[in-house]
């Protein structure tokens, strides 16, 4: 029988085998894979442990992985996911790898690394990167983007300045990149996220060469660069025995594991955007041109499609709550909800300094009742400071969606959003009151659920908004709260004034 709707690119006769897609998703210490069909349905799910990195105490320097152990880990994360596979009644199409943004190792030139991979975190490059920003300030102002202590760019330079200690560098690979040589058995390209800390220009479609000039580095030590979800070769016989990936299958480019989180979200068109509340809150969405912010709060990676994927990244979040035991939020939300709007404010900022929506090393937290400095104490005076700190990280998402407001960029409603702090029914019920706009809450948001869209499309879709369109769960749409919203309004003002007074926003920020 003939289905009603439309088959999606790629489907299959009926009787033959389905079709789907693989996402592998190369986190700190796991590594995670996905294998989903073009309806979004998940057919194989395969982890796999990777050593944790060796840091530096306090965070100050060093932050290094065995390079080596990345791709034991994803052959036995894809051996496992495309062993559950029925047999004869599932084909892996493509693949695509996403991971950690700036992890980056030094390769000889076979693509065998040469020592531990630097991490995303890794600051023993900080003042390589101070000098490369200077000397392509002008390139990084048309880009919107300002190059941090932890830049992949200036451990590339690091790396050239020690070239003598590991003889034979030929090439500097991204975490994907390496996985791509291995699965392809040919050499890697990478694509533009994983490439964007590294130095390289989506903007202008270029290496900084000017750039990498005045800090010593082989141009020929960096990889050619294309849009995510470009073929980058098919799998090897090698890797397919050590896979379960069918050998001739696509191999297409991934991006970072943000980008990646944001289109698993389905956040894919120009004006869609995703709150990410995590351990710290995140906000990413679409642009159909670039957004540059003059006090560095907000940065873009590239679309896929070429739009762009401007980001920025709170220092608060569900981090509020840290000191509350997991077992007591229930019913802290639940006290909360029947309490009402709170009448004091929170600005729940657990360590030093804020990075976003505004850019202040000098901001530090608060929480002021009524008529003063507020402390947390038993009973109803616990539910009120638990609820001013769901209220507080709501207003530095409220704010976030006003600063980009004031950058020209306009926000299409319903807000998607993901992370732990999305599971609070209590929480996103505010948030969307506060924003005054419904959330659609994310039912899967991970990063090898994004891989996968990016392996589907041109597979399985003939593009990454089809492929969103079919594969990402809608979600459930949580609508503000009428009855609390001039409480919260007026809360907001207070709170944007609030840090007005402490010097941390500039005046006339509050919107009323």
């Amino acid at each position: 029988m003939t289905s009603p709707d439309p088959q999606p690119a790629g489907a299959p006769p009926a009787g033959s085998a389905v079709p789907v897609v693989a996402g592998v998703d190369v986190a700190t210490a796991t590594v995670r894979v996905l294998c989903v069909d073009a309806h979004g349905t998940v057919h194989g799910r395969g982890d796999a442990e990777l050593p944790p990195p060796v840091r530096e105490a306090g965070g100050a320097g060093r932050s290094e992985q065995d390079a080596r152990s990345w791709w034991p880990a994803v052959a036995r994360a894809l051996r496992r996911a495309t062993s559950q596979l029925p047999a004869g009644g599932a084909e892996v199409r493509a693949v695509a790898v996403s991971a950690t943004s700036g992890t980056l190792v030094p390769a000889d030139a076979d693509g065998a690394p040469l020592g531990p991979a630097t991490m995303y975190d890794d600051r023993r490059a900080a003042d390589l990167n101070a000098r490369a920003q200077q000397a392509g300030s002008p390139r990084w102002a048309a880009l919107g983007l300002t190059v941090g202590p932890t830049a992949a760019l200036g451990r590339v330079a690091w790396y050239a300045r020690h070239a003598a200690e590991q003889p034979g560098t030929a090439r500097i690979l991204h975490t994907p990149d390496l996985l791509v040589e291995r699965l392809t058995g040919g050499r890697a390209v990478t694509d533009w996220s994983h490439a964007l800390k590294t130095g390289y220009d989506p903007r202008a479609g270029e290496w900084p060469a000017e750039v990498l000039d005045a800090l010593g580095v082989p141009a020929d030590w960096l990889p050619e660069v294309r849009p995510p979800g470009s073929l980058a070769g098919t799998v090897c016989a090698e890797a397919a025995e050590e896979t379960g990936l069918p050998a001739g299958c696509e191999v297409r480019l991934g991006m970072t594991d943000g980008c990646a989180g944001q289109l698993a979200t389905g956040a894919v068109r120009p004006g869609e955007f995703v709150g990410v509340l995590g351990t710290t809150y995140v906000l990413k969405g679409v642009t159909r041109d670039l957004v540059t912010d003059p006090s560095g709060a907000l940065y873009s990676h590239r679309h896929p499609d070429g739009w762009w994927l401007p980001g920025g990244a709170s220092n608060t979040g569900g981090e509020a709550l840290a000191d509350t035991p997991a077992a007591r939020l229930p019913a802290l939300d639940a006290d909360a909800g029947r309490y009402g709007p709170a009448r004091g404010l929170c600005y729940p900022l657990r360590r030093e300094g804020e990075r976003f929506p505004f850019v202040s090393g000098a901001a530090r937290g608060f929480t002021l009742g009524p008529d003063g400095p507020h402390g947390a104490g038993g009973g109803q005076e616990a539910v009120e400071l638990h609820r001013a700190r769901l209220e507080g990280v709501a207003f530095l998402e409220r704010l976030a969606l006003e600063r980009i407001g004031k950058l020209g960029v306009t926000v299409s409603g319903p807000l998607h959003t993901a992370g732990g702090g999305s599971r609070s029914a209590l929480w996103t019920r505010i948030r969307a009151t506060v924003l005054g706009m419904p959330l659609r809450v994310a039912d899967r948001a991970e990063t090898a659920f994004g891989a996968a869209l990016l392996a589907a499309a041109g597979t399985l879709h003939p593009s990454l908004e089809a492929a969103a369109s079919a594969m990402a769960p809608a979600g459930r749409l949580v609508e503000p709260v009428p009855a609390e919203k001039d409480a919260l309004d007026a809360s907001y003002a207070r709170f944007v004034a609030e840090l007005e007074r402490r010097g941390l926003l500039g005046p006339g920020s509050a919107t009323g």
